[in-house]
């Protein structure tokens, strides 16, 4: 790097502000993610429950998760075309972190498993809203 006009050396630059927008993209696909865990798990006990409409409830919940996955899908494609990739996922007792690219820079955040469940029952819950024109 060339030294500053000024004769002094250059600062290092410092990583631009954690942009909202893609902080906010990473963090609905994490949640999306869990959302497709949550599904996997329920399809697999409404198929064993003793229940009146077992494939009634199946099938509607393997079209919401058709919907998350072909979101997710869009999503990577997103991520692929913006430079954002999400590279690792721990889950501890306390909260989900994820760690992701953006711009060269790694970053990560936390969310808290209270945090998680309601926000991934309220992203599912859209699903079934009914859009206005």
């Amino acid at each position: 790097m060339l030294p500053a006009a000024s004769g002094r050396a250059p600062e290092a630059e410092a990583p631009p502000a954690q942009l909202g927008k893609e902080l906010e993209l990473v963090k609905h696909y994490v949640l999306l993610g869990i959302a497709k865990v949550i599904l996997e798990h329920d399809i697999r006990i409404a198929g064993a429950a003793p229940t009146k409409l077992p494939r009634l409830y199946e099938s509607m919940m393997r079209g919401l998760q058709d919907r998350v996955l072909l979101e997710l899908a869009g999503m990577r494609i997103q991520f692929k075309a913006s430079g954002i990739g999400v590279y690792e996922e721990k889950r501890t007792k306390e909260a989900l972190t994820a760690s992701y690219r953006c711009m060269g820079y790694q970053r990560s955040f936390s969310m808290p498993w209270a945090f998680v469940k309601a926000e991934s029952e309220r992203l599912l819950k859209g699903y079934f809203e009914i859009k206005k024109a």
